[in-house]
């Protein structure tokens, strides 16, 4: 992580998931997010804050963008990780590996930005998750729409990569005037709403 704070793997994920979903676009955000800058970890925030501007300009693009983004951090965290911990981690009863993704959840946030601190909170099978400092929210004025899906994004990959399969929202975001972005993880639960089975 730079000086600046800004972690390598929110840049290289913001750059692949626009690659993915904004393809004719790429050009344009590698003005900020340089090749060389994503090879030697020298993107800062000023270039960071530049891209989450336009992005936001895309449309309902950039809720695309940033929750590929996230699923990539976690992705890549995951396959980062000495195979021993990764088999350990998913060996573990459900309850401790709950917690468990949820941790690695929660450093990942903390890793792409270290201006972000996460606390989490476990009741009756579902996390509340409260991000401050997140630096996709910092606009000039307010929004309609949460801009924090890149968290979200994070804790949902990780559930269902160990076998948690969970449904995530955004119940308060401060580029909409909150205190703080807020999510609620709910364990037990897949994407497409269906319970998940119980052994």
């Amino acid at each position: 992580m730079r000086d600046s704070g800004v972690g390598r793997v929110l840049v290289a994920s913001l750059h692949e998931a626009i690659a993915e979903v904004l393809p004719m676009r790429l050009t344009f955000y590698e003005s900020w997010l340089t090749p060389e800058g994503l090879r030697d970890g020298t993107i800062g925030l000023a270039p960071l804050y530049a891209v989450l501007s336009f992005l936001r300009q895309e449309g309902e693009a950039y809720a695309r963008v940033t929750a590929k983004a996230g699923a990539y951090a976690a992705e890549w965290t995951v396959a980062s990780m000495p195979a021993m911990r990764r088999n350990w981690i998913r060996m573990l009863p459900r309850p401790l590996r709950r917690r468990a993704v949820l941790r690695r959840a929660a450093a990942i946030v903390h890793d792409s930005y270290a201006g972000n601190t996460v606390k989490w909170r476990m009741r009756r099978g579902a996390a509340r998750v409260r991000v401050r400092g997140s630096v996709f929210c910092e606009v000039r004025e307010p929004v309609a729409q949460p801009l924090c899906t890149f968290y979200a994004a994070i804790f949902e990959a990780m559930a269902t990569h160990y076998a948690l399969p969970a449904a995530v929202s955004i119940s308060s975001c401060r580029a909409a005037r909150a205190e703080m972005c807020e999510m609620q993880v709910t364990f037990g639960v897949d994407t497409s709403g269906s319970e998940e089975e119980h052994a």
